[in-house]
C-alpha cells in the first residue's frame, strides 16, 4: 500500500533522512522517502504487518508530527506556518533594536545613556532571555533531537546561543554580586542577533519553499467545484465529487469541463492548454473524448462522463507529479548520506576548534567565539534543499508542458540517454491507414476510387476502411455490389453490372488470369515507399491501383532531427518486414532499422543494445511496448494520456507530439544543471564557511568570524539554493 504523509516540525535535511533512516528499519514498510522541501514523507508499507497510525507514532516519537492527508490540496497549510515565523522574525528583530542601540550605538556616534556595566548587563540579559522565549520552537526542537542523539540544525543554533547566553549570564552575575571584577566580553547581542538572522532565515526559506509547490497547486485550482448534470429533463447543479460515472454533464461556452467523458450531444472548441501544453483550442464533437479541468470555448456540449473522482486526468496528473516528488535520484541519495552525518560531525568540529584554541594558548573568549560560530555557520538546510527544489520546479514544469516525470530517476536518466528507439505503428506513424496514392490505368483517378470504395465497404480489414473514408471524404455515391468475396492473403472480389470486379495482390490478378507485368515498376516503386499497392481490376482488364499505408505523425520528422541536434542515435523497431521499416526510417532521418520483430521480441532487441554499451530510451505507444519500456533504461510512453501509457511510462508524453521527447530531454538537462549549482553552492559553502568560523585565518591575518556574521550567512544560504530553483520559472524553450 503506498501513501503520503505530511511531515511539520523538520528544521533540515538531517530531520529528514533520520526519519527516513528510521522507518526503513521498522518491519513491514517497504520503502521510505522524505523530502524536505515538500514536507511529504512518501511511504510503501504492507498494511497486515503496521497500520498507519502505528507510523505516525514513530514519526511522533522522533519529535515532528505526521498526519494523512498529505497530498496537496487547494488551501496550502503552510501559509499558517508562513505567518507565524514572519511574527517571530518580527518579534526578535523588534526586541534587538535597544541591544544594538547599547552595544554598537557609540560607534556611530549616537548618545548613550549613562548606565553602569551592571545595568547595561541587566538590560541585555532581559531582552536576550525574551527574544530567546519568542524563539522557543526552536529550542524545544534542538532539545528533542539532542536527548534523541540525532541532533538537527536547530541543536547546532541552540548549542550555540545557549552556550554564549550562559557564558555573559556567568559574566553578568560577576558585574552584579562582585565589584571588585573588571568586566569582560558579553555576548548578549551575538545570541539575539543570531536568532533574528536564523527566524529572518526560516521565515524566508518557508516562503521560497512554498513557491516550489506552486505548479501542483495550479493543476489543483484548475478542477472546478461544481458539474452540470441532467436528472430526467432537469438541469441540476452538484458538488464535482458526487458525479458518477454515466451521469449526462451539460457545459456551457465559458465554462470548464468537470470530469473526463464521451461527447453525445454538441459542437465546440476545447481549450486543453492547461493539460496538454498545446495552445489552440481542439475542436470536438460526438463521439469525442473530453478531458475535466479542461475549458469548454463557443459551443454547447453534452457528454457522458467515464472518469470521475481519482480517475480524471488531472487527477492522474497531481498524482504522478506527486510521487515524482517522494521519489530520489541518485544525487539526492548522495547528499541524503552526507546530510545524516552532517549535524555531528559539525559539533565534533566546533568542539575540536574550541579545545585547540584553548591548549595553543588563546583565551577562553576566544576559544568560545570559534565554537560558537562553527555551530551557527554550519548550515545542512542547503544541502537538503538543493536537489528536491530543483527537481519539484522541473516536474511542475513538464507538467505545464504536458510531459509527465514520474520519478526523479526519470528526471536524471533522461539526459543521459544517447540511442532513442521509437516504435512505429501509433508513435512514429498515426496507425490509422491512410489512402496516399491512386493511380489511374484505364479509369480516371475518382473512377477507380469509386469501384473500389464500393467493393471494399463489404471488408472489414483495416486497409479497405482506408479506401472506403477516403471515398466518402470525396462524397463519392456507393454502387451495389453483388457476390461480395474476400480472399484471404489476397483481397476481394465481387460483381458490378454484372462484370467482375477484383481488387488485390498480384496474385490474386495471376489466378483470375490476368497478367500484372505492365504495371510492375509502379507498384515496386510504390512498396519500395513502405506502402501496400492493391490494383483493381475489372475481367481481364487492369484500372488502376489505390496504394495505403500508415502516414507518419505530423512532427514525426522534426523530431528525429532534434534528437540528431542533440547528439542521440535514432532508431525504429517494427513488426513490418525490413523494406517498410527502411521506407519509413529514410522520411524521417532515422539511423537504425529493427524490423520484423514480434512484440514480445522489442525488450530483447532493447536489451542487446544496452549490452553494446548504449544508454536506451524506448519510446511506445504504452499498449503492446509495456516490456520494451520496462527494459529501456527510460520508458517513453505516448499514449494521448491513456491509462496503459500512465502506467507503464516513466515518462509520459501527454500529446501526440513526438517533439514532447526532446522537451522531456531539455528540461531534464536545465532541472541537472540546477540541482549541480544547488550542491555546488551548498557544499561550497560550508566547505568554506566551517574553517573560516573555525579560525583557520586567524594565524596568517588575524581573523576570526564573529557569530553574528555566521548567523547573517546561515541564514541566506538556504534561501539563496532555493531562490536559485525558483529562477526555473523562467524557463523558455528552445522549440
Amino acid at each position: 500500500m503506498k501513501t503520503i504523509l505530511k511531515v511539520s516540525g523538520m528544521s533540515c535535511a538531517s530531520c529528514a533522512a533520520n526519519i527516513e533512516h528510521t522507518l526503513r528499519k521498522e518491519k513491514g514498510i517497504l520503502s521510505a522517502s522524505v523530502n524536505f522541501a515538500a514536507e511529504k514523507a512518501y511511504l510503501e508499507f504492507d498494511p497486515g504487518v503496521i497500520v498507519l497510525d502505528r507510523i505516525c507514532e514513530i514519526i511522533q516519537k522522533l519529535g515532528y508530527k505526521a498526519e494523512e492527508g498529505g497530498k496537496e490540496t487547494g488551501h496550502d497549510h503552510r501559509l499558517e506556518e508562513i505567518r507565524k515565523l514572519k511574527n517571530r522574525f518580527l518579534a526578535s528583530l523588534v526586541l534587538c533594536v535597544p541591544i544594538l542601540y547599547l552595544t554598537m550605538g557609540e560607534m556611530i556616534g549616537l548618545p548613550q545613556p549613562d548606565l553602569s556595566m551592571g545595568a547595561n548587563a541587566l538590560i541585555q540579559f532581559l531582552i536576550t532571555t525574551v527574544v530567546m522565549a519568542v524563539n522557543y520552537p526552536l529550542y524545544v526542537s534542538g532539545l528533542k533531537k539532542l536527548i534523541q542523539r540525532n541532533p538537527n540544525m536547530d541543536s547546532l543554533i541552540e548549542i550555540g546561543t545557549v552556550v554564549a547566553y550562559f557564558y555573559s549570564v556567568v559574566v553578568s552575575f560577576l558585574l552584579w554580586f562582585k565589584p571588585d571584577y573588571g568586566g569582560d566580553f558579553l555576548y548578549y547581542e551575538s545570541a539575539a542577533l543570531i536568532l533574528v538572522f536564523i527566524s529572518l532565515g526560516k521565515y524566508l526559506e518557508g516562503i521560497t519553499k512554498g513557491k516550489t509547490s506552486e505548479a501542483i497547486k495550479k493543476l489543483i485550482g484548475l478542477q472546478p467545484k461544481e458539474a452540470t448534470i441532467l436528472k430526467g429533463i432537469k438541469e441540476v447543479k452538484i458538488p464535482i465529487d458526487e458525479v458518477v460515472v454515466g451521469d449526462i454533464v451539460l457545459v456551457k461556452p465559458g465554462e470548464k469541463i468537470p470530469v473526463d467523458g464521451i461527447i453525445v450531444e454538441g459542437y465546440s472548441a476545447v481549450d486543453e492548454k492547461m493539460i496538454t501544453g498545446e495552445s489552440i483550442p481542439v475542436e470536438k464533437k460526438e463521439g469525442d473524448t473530453v478531458i475535466g479541468a479542461t475549458i469548454n470555448k463557443t459551443g454547447f456540449l453534452k457528454f457522458r462522463a467515464n472518469k470521475v473522482g481519482k480517475d480524471t486526468m488531472i487527477s492522474q496528473i497531481i498524482k504522478i507529479v506527486e510521487e515524482a516528488l517522494g521519489s530520489k535520484s541518485p544525487i539526492q541519495l548522495l547528499v541524503d548520506k552526507v546530510s545524516f552525518y552532517f549535524v555531528p560531525t559539525v559539533i565534533v568540529i566546533a568542539i575540536l576548534a574550541f579545545v585547540l584554541w584553548i591548549l595553543t594558548g588563546q583565551s577562553f573568549v576566544f576559544a568560545l567565539t570559534a565554537f560558537v560560530t562553527v555551530l551557527i555557520i554550519a548550515c545542512p538546510c542547503a544541502l537538503g534543499l538543493a536537489t528536491p527544489t530543483a527537481i519539484m520546479m522541473g516536474t511542475g514544469l513538464a507538467a505545464q508542458n504536458g510531459i509527465l516525470i514520474k520519478s526523479s530517476k526519470a528526471l536524471e536518466m533522461a539526459k543521459k540517454v544517447n540511442v532513442v528507439i521509437f516504435d512505429k505503428t501509433g508513435t512514429l506513424t498515426k496507425g490509422e491507414p491512410e489512402v496516399t496514392d491512386i493511380v489511374a490505368i484505364s479509369l480516371n483517378k475518382k473512377s477507380v476510387l469509386q469501384i473500389a470504395s464500393s467493393l471494399e465497404k463489404n471488408s472489414e480489414h483495416p486497409l479497405a476502411q482506408a479506401i472506403v473514408d477516403e471515398a466518402k471524404k470525396e462524397n463519392m455515391p456507393v454502387s451495389k455490389i453483388e457476390g461480395f468475396k474476400a480472399v484471404p492473403g489476397m483481397g476481394v472480389e465481387g460483381n458490378l453490372g454484372g462484370e467482375k470486379i477484383l481488387l488485390g495482390t498480384r496474385r490474386l490478378l495471376s489466378e483470375s488470369g490476368i497478367d500484372s507485368g505492365s504495371i510492375e515498376n509502379k507498384m515496386q516503386e510504390l512498396e519500395n515507399q513502405g506502402k501496400t499497392a492493391m490494383i483493381l481490376a475489372k475481367n481481364k482488364e487492369i484500372l488502376g491501383i489505390i496504394a495505403v499505408a500508415d502516414t507518419l505523425k505530423e512532427n514525426s520528422k522534426e523530431a528525429v532531427k532534434m534528437l540528431h541536434n542533440l547528439g542521440k542515435k535514432v532508431a525504429i523497431i517494427t513488426g513490418d518486414n525490413e523494406r517498410v521499416g527502411r521506407a519509413i526510417a529514410s522520411q524521417v532521418g532515422i539511423d537504425k532499422v529493427l524490423a520484423e520483430v514480434l512484440p514480445q521480441d522489442k525488450a530483447a532487441e532493447v536489451k542487446r543494445l544496452q549490452e553494446e554499451g548504449s544508454i536506451v530510451a524506448m519510446v511506445g505507444d504504452g499498449i503492446n511496448d509495456a516490456p520494451a519500456l520496462a527494459q529501456a533504461n527510460l520508458g517513453i510512453a505516448l499514449g494521448s494520456g491513456t491509462d496503459v501509457a500512465i502506467e507503464t511510462g516513466e515518462i509520459v508524453l501527454i500529446k501526440d507530439d513526438l517533439r514532447d521527447v526532446v522537451r522531456a530531454i531539455e528540461i531534464s538537462s536545465y532541472t541537472l544543471k540546477k540541482i549541480r549549482q544547488n550542491l555546488f553552492w551548498a557544499f561550497f559553502y560550508n566547505v568554506l564557511g566551517i574553517p573560516l568560523a573555525a579560525g583557520i585565518l586567524y594565524p596568517f591575518i588575524g581573523i576570526l568570524l564573529n557569530p553574528v556574521i555566521a548567523a547573517i550567512a546561515m541564514a541566506f544560504s538556504s534561501t539563496s539554493v532555493v531562490s536559485n530553483s525558483l529562477l526555473m520559472k523562467r524557463y523558455k524553450s528552445r522549440l
